[in-house]
Protein backbone atom coordinates (compact mmCIF):
# COMPACT_ATOMS: atom_id res chain seq x y z
CA UNK A 1 0.00 0.00 0.00
CA UNK A 2 2.84 2.43 0.29
CA UNK A 3 1.96 3.94 -2.87
CA UNK A 4 -1.34 4.80 -2.08
CA UNK A 5 -2.38 8.15 -0.25
CA UNK A 6 -2.41 8.86 3.27
CA UNK A 7 -5.77 8.18 3.83
CA UNK A 8 -5.96 5.14 1.68
CA UNK A 9 -2.93 3.73 3.39
CA UNK A 10 -4.91 4.47 6.62
CA UNK A 11 -8.56 3.19 5.88
CA UNK A 12 -7.31 -0.41 4.58
CA UNK A 13 -4.63 -0.74 7.33
CA UNK A 14 -6.42 -3.55 9.82
CA UNK A 15 -7.62 -5.35 6.25
CA UNK A 16 -3.79 -5.62 5.09
CA UNK A 17 -2.98 -6.67 8.22
CA UNK A 18 -5.23 -10.10 7.35
CA UNK A 19 -7.85 -9.40 10.58
CA UNK A 20 -9.46 -12.39 12.19
CA UNK A 21 -12.87 -13.73 9.78
CA UNK A 22 -12.11 -10.89 7.29
CA UNK A 23 -13.13 -7.97 10.29
CA UNK A 24 -12.53 -4.86 8.12
CA UNK A 25 -11.36 -3.46 11.72
CA UNK A 26 -8.83 -4.50 14.41
CA UNK A 27 -10.05 -6.74 16.98
CA UNK A 28 -10.42 -4.59 20.67
CA UNK A 29 -8.03 -7.66 22.48
CA UNK A 30 -8.76 -7.26 26.28
CA UNK A 31 -6.25 -10.06 27.70
CA UNK A 32 -3.52 -8.74 30.38
CA UNK A 33 -2.06 -11.94 29.96
CA UNK A 34 -0.17 -13.80 26.65
CA UNK A 35 0.76 -17.58 26.92
CA UNK A 36 3.16 -19.86 24.94
CA UNK A 37 2.86 -23.31 23.84
CA UNK A 38 6.63 -23.20 24.36
CA UNK A 39 8.44 -21.62 27.23
CA UNK A 40 11.71 -21.06 25.49
CA UNK A 41 9.58 -18.21 23.28
CA UNK A 42 8.17 -16.87 26.45
CA UNK A 43 12.16 -16.45 27.72
CA UNK A 44 12.79 -14.95 24.01
CA UNK A 45 10.00 -12.74 23.87
CA UNK A 46 11.40 -11.35 27.40
CA UNK A 47 15.03 -10.90 26.16
CA UNK A 48 13.72 -9.34 23.08
CA UNK A 49 15.27 -12.19 20.78
CA UNK A 50 11.52 -12.48 19.47
CA UNK A 51 10.08 -9.70 17.86
CA UNK A 52 6.25 -8.87 17.92
CA UNK A 53 5.60 -11.07 20.94
CA UNK A 54 3.37 -10.41 23.99
CA UNK A 55 3.52 -11.32 27.54
CA UNK A 56 2.06 -8.57 29.56
CA UNK A 57 -0.38 -5.46 28.30
CA UNK A 58 1.09 -3.02 30.25
CA UNK A 59 3.60 -3.52 27.12
CA UNK A 60 1.31 -3.43 24.64
CA UNK A 61 -1.37 -5.77 23.18
CA UNK A 62 -2.29 -6.53 19.53
CA UNK A 63 -4.70 -3.66 19.82
CA UNK A 64 -2.04 -0.95 20.35
CA UNK A 65 0.75 -2.41 18.15
CA UNK A 66 -1.87 -1.86 15.34
CA UNK A 67 -2.31 1.40 16.14
CA UNK A 68 1.68 1.61 16.40
CA UNK A 69 2.15 0.59 12.66
CA UNK A 70 -0.86 3.44 11.80
CA UNK A 71 0.78 6.34 13.77
CA UNK A 72 4.64 4.88 12.22
CA UNK A 73 3.11 5.17 8.77
CA UNK A 74 1.64 8.15 9.24
CA UNK A 75 4.64 9.96 10.19
CA UNK A 76 7.11 7.95 7.89
CA UNK A 77 8.99 6.78 11.05
CA UNK A 78 10.75 3.41 11.83
CA UNK A 79 8.29 2.81 14.53
CA UNK A 80 6.05 3.85 17.24
CA UNK A 81 4.89 3.65 21.36
CA UNK A 82 1.83 4.26 22.31
CA UNK A 83 0.72 5.62 26.02
CA UNK A 84 -2.51 6.31 28.11
CA UNK A 85 -2.20 10.23 27.10
CA UNK A 86 -0.19 12.59 25.37
CA UNK A 87 1.69 14.12 28.69
CA UNK A 88 2.40 10.07 29.63
CA UNK A 89 4.09 10.12 25.73
CA UNK A 90 5.84 13.14 26.82
CA UNK A 91 6.87 12.15 30.27
CA UNK A 92 8.35 9.26 28.86
CA UNK A 93 10.57 10.74 26.98
CA UNK A 94 11.81 13.15 29.21
CA UNK A 95 12.57 10.64 32.04
CA UNK A 96 13.96 7.29 30.36
CA UNK A 97 16.29 9.17 27.93
CA UNK A 98 17.52 12.05 30.23
CA UNK A 99 19.52 11.86 33.69
CA UNK A 100 20.09 14.38 36.43
CA UNK A 101 22.80 16.61 34.92
CA UNK A 102 21.61 16.86 31.54
CA UNK A 103 20.06 20.14 29.95
CA UNK A 104 17.53 20.37 27.52
CA UNK A 105 16.44 23.32 25.67
CA UNK A 106 12.77 23.94 24.58
CA UNK A 107 10.43 26.41 23.52
CA UNK A 108 9.19 28.80 25.96
CA UNK A 109 5.46 28.91 24.68
CA UNK A 110 5.13 24.86 25.34
CA UNK A 111 1.65 23.50 26.67
CA UNK A 112 0.93 24.14 30.05
CA UNK A 113 1.11 20.77 31.29
CA UNK A 114 4.51 20.20 29.86
CA UNK A 115 5.61 24.00 31.19
CA UNK A 116 4.62 22.42 34.59
CA UNK A 117 6.41 18.64 34.02
CA UNK A 118 9.74 21.05 33.57
CA UNK A 119 9.28 22.05 37.35
CA UNK A 120 9.65 18.27 38.01
CA UNK A 121 11.99 17.69 36.11
CA UNK A 122 14.27 20.54 37.87
CA UNK A 123 13.87 18.77 41.29
CA UNK A 124 15.13 15.73 39.41
CA UNK A 125 18.01 17.40 38.23
CA UNK A 126 17.63 18.12 34.44
CA UNK A 127 18.17 22.43 33.45
CA UNK A 128 15.42 23.47 31.22
CA UNK A 129 16.39 26.35 29.28
CA UNK A 130 13.42 28.13 27.46
CA UNK A 131 13.61 30.36 24.27
CA UNK A 132 11.75 31.90 21.74
CA UNK A 133 12.50 29.28 19.10
CA UNK A 134 11.40 31.15 16.03
CA UNK A 135 14.93 31.53 15.35
CA UNK A 136 17.63 28.75 15.70
CA UNK A 137 19.89 30.92 16.77
CA UNK A 138 17.85 31.46 19.96
CA UNK A 139 18.22 27.74 20.60
CA UNK A 140 22.35 27.87 19.73
CA UNK A 141 22.48 30.87 22.27
CA UNK A 142 21.26 28.13 24.61
CA UNK A 143 23.28 25.41 24.33
CA UNK A 144 25.39 24.20 26.82
CA UNK A 145 27.87 20.95 27.22
CA UNK A 146 25.48 19.44 29.27
CA UNK A 147 22.59 19.40 26.21
CA UNK A 148 20.91 16.65 25.31
CA UNK A 149 17.67 17.40 23.88
CA UNK A 150 15.11 20.11 21.72
CA UNK A 151 11.96 20.48 22.43
CA UNK A 152 9.43 22.41 20.37
CA UNK A 153 5.91 22.02 19.41
CA UNK A 154 4.54 22.66 15.81
CA UNK A 155 2.28 25.37 17.04
CA UNK A 156 1.81 26.34 20.49
CA UNK A 157 -1.16 26.15 22.07
CA UNK A 158 -2.87 28.98 22.45
CA UNK A 159 -0.57 31.31 21.01
CA UNK A 160 0.00 29.46 17.79
CA UNK A 161 4.24 30.37 17.39
CA UNK A 162 5.34 28.52 15.08
CA UNK A 163 9.76 27.51 15.40
CA UNK A 164 12.15 27.90 12.72
CA UNK A 165 12.00 24.50 11.79
CA UNK A 166 14.94 23.81 9.35
CA UNK A 167 17.49 26.18 11.34
CA UNK A 168 16.72 23.92 14.53
CA UNK A 169 16.85 20.83 12.60
CA UNK A 170 20.21 21.78 11.28
CA UNK A 171 21.62 22.76 14.61
CA UNK A 172 20.37 19.57 15.55
CA UNK A 173 21.93 17.57 13.63
CA UNK A 174 25.69 19.12 13.47
CA UNK A 175 25.81 19.08 17.39
CA UNK A 176 23.81 15.68 18.04
CA UNK A 177 21.15 16.66 20.14
CA UNK A 178 17.96 14.33 19.86
CA UNK A 179 15.15 16.77 17.92
CA UNK A 180 11.66 16.05 19.78
CA UNK A 181 8.66 18.06 18.10
CA UNK A 182 5.48 17.77 19.23
CA UNK A 183 3.20 17.43 16.51
CA UNK A 184 0.00 17.35 18.58
CA UNK A 185 -2.02 20.37 16.93
CA UNK A 186 -0.54 20.33 13.21
CA UNK A 187 -0.63 16.12 12.83
CA UNK A 188 0.82 14.46 10.66
CA UNK A 189 -1.67 15.00 8.04
CA UNK A 190 -0.61 18.21 8.19
CA UNK A 191 2.93 18.22 8.91
CA UNK A 192 5.41 15.51 8.82
CA UNK A 193 7.92 16.46 11.31
CA UNK A 194 10.95 13.98 10.08
CA UNK A 195 10.98 16.16 6.52
CA UNK A 196 12.85 19.02 9.03
CA UNK A 197 15.26 16.33 10.73
CA UNK A 198 13.10 15.19 13.91
CA UNK A 199 14.52 12.56 15.56
CA UNK A 200 11.12 12.16 17.77
CA UNK A 201 7.81 12.88 16.98
CA UNK A 202 4.93 13.11 19.25
CA UNK A 203 1.38 13.09 19.05
CA UNK A 204 -1.65 13.55 21.93
CA UNK A 205 -3.61 10.92 19.49
CA UNK A 206 -6.01 11.62 21.75
CA UNK A 207 -6.26 15.22 19.31
CA UNK A 208 -6.51 15.82 16.05
CA UNK A 209 -5.61 11.52 15.36
CA UNK A 210 -9.17 10.44 17.30
CA UNK A 211 -10.75 13.40 16.99
CA UNK A 212 -14.12 12.80 18.61
CA UNK A 213 -13.35 13.95 21.91
CA UNK A 214 -14.04 10.18 23.62
CA UNK A 215 -10.18 8.61 24.00
CA UNK A 216 -7.11 9.51 25.68
CA UNK A 217 -4.01 8.27 24.15
CA UNK A 218 -0.26 9.40 23.30
CA UNK A 219 2.39 8.35 21.12
CA UNK A 220 6.36 8.58 20.20
CA UNK A 221 7.39 7.86 17.16
CA UNK A 222 11.48 7.53 15.91
CA UNK A 223 11.63 8.55 12.71
CA UNK A 224 15.14 6.59 12.24
CA UNK A 225 17.59 9.86 11.48
CA UNK A 226 18.92 9.83 15.03
CA UNK A 227 21.96 7.79 15.71
CA UNK A 228 20.94 6.32 18.65
CA UNK A 229 24.81 4.20 19.23
CA UNK A 230 26.65 7.65 20.42
CA UNK A 231 24.01 8.62 22.50
CA UNK A 232 25.63 8.10 26.14
CA UNK A 233 21.89 7.57 27.79
CA UNK A 234 20.96 3.98 26.67
CA UNK A 235 21.54 1.88 29.58
CA UNK A 236 23.76 -1.25 28.59
CA UNK A 237 20.80 -3.73 28.39
CA UNK A 238 19.26 -2.26 25.03
CA UNK A 239 22.89 -1.91 23.74
CA UNK A 240 21.84 -4.96 21.21
CA UNK A 241 20.73 -5.49 18.19
CA UNK A 242 19.84 -2.76 15.66
CA UNK A 243 20.83 0.85 16.81
CA UNK A 244 18.41 2.40 14.89
CA UNK A 245 15.92 0.51 17.95
CA UNK A 246 17.89 1.53 20.94
CA UNK A 247 15.43 4.92 21.74
CA UNK A 248 12.61 3.74 21.45
CA UNK A 249 13.42 -0.27 22.95
CA UNK A 250 14.21 2.20 26.29
CA UNK A 251 11.29 4.35 25.87
CA UNK A 252 8.89 1.34 25.84
CA UNK A 253 10.74 -0.44 28.28
CA UNK A 254 10.97 2.59 31.07
CA UNK A 255 7.93 4.32 29.83
CA UNK A 256 5.53 1.20 30.17
CA UNK A 257 6.67 -1.24 31.73
CA UNK A 258 8.35 0.64 34.58
CA UNK A 259 6.61 3.65 34.76
CA UNK A 260 3.34 2.02 33.20
CA UNK A 261 1.93 4.79 30.90
CA UNK A 262 -0.35 1.96 29.08
CA UNK A 263 -2.75 2.63 26.57
CA UNK A 264 -5.85 0.30 26.77
CA UNK A 265 -7.19 -1.54 24.35
CA UNK A 266 -10.62 -0.13 24.16
CA UNK A 267 -9.39 3.17 23.27
CA UNK A 268 -6.51 2.32 20.75
CA UNK A 269 -9.70 0.60 18.86
CA UNK A 270 -11.24 4.32 19.21
CA UNK A 271 -8.13 5.87 18.10
CA UNK A 272 -8.13 3.86 14.98
CA UNK A 273 -11.05 4.52 13.92
CA UNK A 274 -11.04 8.06 14.30
CA UNK A 275 -7.59 7.82 12.79
CA UNK A 276 -9.57 7.15 9.20
CA UNK A 277 -11.26 10.44 9.32
CA UNK A 278 -8.34 12.65 9.86
CA UNK A 279 -7.43 13.90 6.91
CA UNK A 280 -11.27 14.66 5.85
CA UNK A 281 -11.57 16.36 9.23
CA UNK A 282 -8.76 18.63 9.05
CA UNK A 283 -9.36 19.94 5.59
CA UNK A 284 -12.52 20.94 6.94
CA UNK A 285 -11.56 22.71 10.69
CA UNK A 286 -8.99 24.29 8.80
CA UNK A 287 -10.99 25.70 6.13
CA UNK A 288 -13.36 27.02 8.95
CA UNK A 289 -11.01 28.15 11.26
CA UNK A 290 -9.36 30.23 8.64
CA UNK A 291 -12.83 32.06 7.49
CA UNK A 292 -13.53 32.79 11.13
CA UNK A 293 -9.80 34.03 11.82
CA UNK A 294 -10.51 36.42 8.53
CA UNK A 295 -14.05 37.66 10.06
CA UNK A 296 -12.53 37.90 13.82
CA UNK A 297 -9.33 40.27 12.52
CA UNK A 298 -12.06 42.44 10.59
CA UNK A 299 -13.93 42.77 13.96
CA UNK A 300 -13.61 46.05 15.80
CA UNK A 301 -14.01 44.03 18.74
CA UNK A 302 -10.87 41.90 18.44
CA UNK A 303 -7.71 43.55 19.41
CA UNK A 304 -5.58 40.64 17.64
CA UNK A 305 -6.43 37.18 15.63
CA UNK A 306 -3.59 34.48 16.34
CA UNK A 307 -3.93 31.84 13.46
CA UNK A 308 -0.78 30.71 11.24
CA UNK A 309 -2.52 30.98 7.62
CA UNK A 310 -3.69 34.71 8.18
CA UNK A 311 -0.60 37.16 6.56
CA UNK A 312 -0.28 38.90 9.68
CA UNK A 313 0.81 35.96 11.63
CA UNK A 314 4.55 36.28 12.41
CA UNK A 315 5.53 32.78 11.08
CA UNK A 316 3.06 33.38 8.49
CA UNK A 317 5.99 31.61 5.56
CA UNK A 318 7.31 29.29 7.45
CA UNK A 319 3.55 27.93 7.69
CA UNK A 320 3.01 28.39 4.05
CA UNK A 321 6.41 26.58 3.51
CA UNK A 322 5.41 23.48 5.55
CA UNK A 323 1.80 22.87 6.39
CA UNK A 324 -0.80 21.57 4.20
CA UNK A 325 -3.41 24.06 5.97
CA UNK A 326 -2.99 25.93 9.56
CA UNK A 327 -5.48 23.51 11.83
CA UNK A 328 -8.11 23.59 13.91
CA UNK A 329 -6.11 25.97 16.84
CA UNK A 330 -7.62 29.59 16.72
CA UNK A 331 -6.89 32.51 19.63
CA UNK A 332 -8.08 35.77 20.01
CA UNK A 333 -7.57 38.81 22.28
CA UNK A 334 -10.81 41.14 22.76
CA UNK A 335 -10.05 44.68 23.08
CA UNK A 336 -11.92 45.08 26.07
CA UNK A 337 -10.81 42.23 28.50
CA UNK A 338 -13.75 42.84 30.81
CA UNK A 339 -16.01 41.18 27.91
CA UNK A 340 -14.34 38.09 28.48
CA UNK A 341 -17.41 35.80 30.06
CA UNK A 342 -20.07 37.65 28.94
CA UNK A 343 -19.00 37.07 24.93
CA UNK A 344 -18.24 33.80 25.71
CA UNK A 345 -21.41 32.79 27.56
CA UNK A 346 -23.85 34.78 24.56
CA UNK A 347 -22.02 31.97 22.54
CA UNK A 348 -24.72 28.94 20.96
CA UNK A 349 -22.43 26.74 19.70
CA UNK A 350 -18.99 26.26 21.18
CA UNK A 351 -18.81 24.78 23.87
CA UNK A 352 -16.90 26.13 27.50
CA UNK A 353 -14.68 23.40 27.64
CA UNK A 354 -11.07 22.29 28.18
CA UNK A 355 -9.49 19.98 25.09
CA UNK A 356 -8.89 20.21 21.71
CA UNK A 357 -9.37 18.84 18.42
CA UNK A 358 -13.49 17.58 19.28
CA UNK A 359 -15.86 17.69 16.64
CA UNK A 360 -17.71 20.22 18.15
CA UNK A 361 -16.21 23.74 18.68
CA UNK A 362 -14.64 23.95 22.00
CA UNK A 363 -13.97 27.78 23.89
CA UNK A 364 -11.86 28.73 26.64
CA UNK A 365 -11.26 31.90 28.69
CA UNK A 366 -7.22 30.79 28.79
CA UNK A 367 -5.50 33.31 31.47
CA UNK A 368 -8.12 32.31 34.30
CA UNK A 369 -8.38 28.61 33.66
CA UNK A 370 -5.64 26.82 31.67
CA UNK A 371 -2.92 29.13 32.60
CA UNK A 372 -4.00 30.29 35.52
CA UNK A 373 -1.49 27.83 37.45
CA UNK A 374 1.29 29.72 35.49
CA UNK A 375 1.18 32.87 37.45
CA UNK A 376 0.67 36.22 35.79
CA UNK A 377 4.69 37.30 35.04
CA UNK A 378 4.74 33.72 33.00
CA UNK A 379 1.54 34.73 31.44
CA UNK A 380 3.30 37.89 30.28
CA UNK A 381 6.22 36.22 29.35
CA UNK A 382 4.45 33.94 26.95
CA UNK A 383 2.64 36.88 25.89
CA UNK A 384 -1.32 35.47 26.92
CA UNK A 385 -3.14 38.62 27.03
CA UNK A 386 -6.12 38.51 29.91
CA UNK A 387 -8.22 39.09 27.15
CA UNK A 388 -7.10 36.07 25.22
CA UNK A 389 -9.67 33.76 24.08
CA UNK A 390 -8.83 29.78 22.57
CA UNK A 391 -10.86 28.10 20.09
CA UNK A 392 -10.84 24.76 19.09
CA UNK A 393 -12.74 24.83 15.78
CA UNK A 394 -14.99 21.90 14.56
CA UNK A 395 -17.32 20.42 12.16
CA UNK A 396 -19.97 22.97 12.85
CA UNK A 397 -21.40 24.44 9.05
CA UNK A 398 -18.60 27.58 8.79
CA UNK A 399 -21.95 29.74 8.30
CA UNK A 400 -23.14 29.06 11.15
CA UNK A 401 -19.88 29.65 13.25
CA UNK A 402 -19.20 33.15 11.88
CA UNK A 403 -22.87 34.24 12.53
CA UNK A 404 -23.18 32.97 15.64
CA UNK A 405 -19.71 34.85 16.69
CA UNK A 406 -21.23 37.83 14.94
CA UNK A 407 -24.46 38.17 17.39
CA UNK A 408 -21.91 37.11 20.52
CA UNK A 409 -19.69 40.36 19.80
CA UNK A 410 -22.48 42.69 19.02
Amino acid sequence: MSDYGFTTRTVHAACDAGQEHGAVHAPIHTSVQYGFEKVEDLIGVFQGRIKGGFNYARQGTPTTAMLESVVTRMEDGIGSVSFATGMAAITAVFLTLLRAGDHIVSSKFVFGNTNSLYGTLGDLGVAVTKVDTSTAAAVEAALQPNTRMVFVETLSNPGTRIPDFDGIGRLCRERGLVFVVDNTVTSPWLFQPKTVGASLVINSLTKSIAGHGDALGGAVTDTGLFDWSGYPNIFANYRSGDARQWGLQQIRKKGLRDMGGALSSDHAHRILVGAETLELRLQRTSATALALAKRLQAHPAIAAVHYPMLESHPQHAIAKKHFRAGSWLLAFELADPSRLVPVIDRLRLPVSATGLADTRTLIIPVAPTIFWEAGAEVRADMGIADGLVRLSVGLEDEADLIADFEQALA
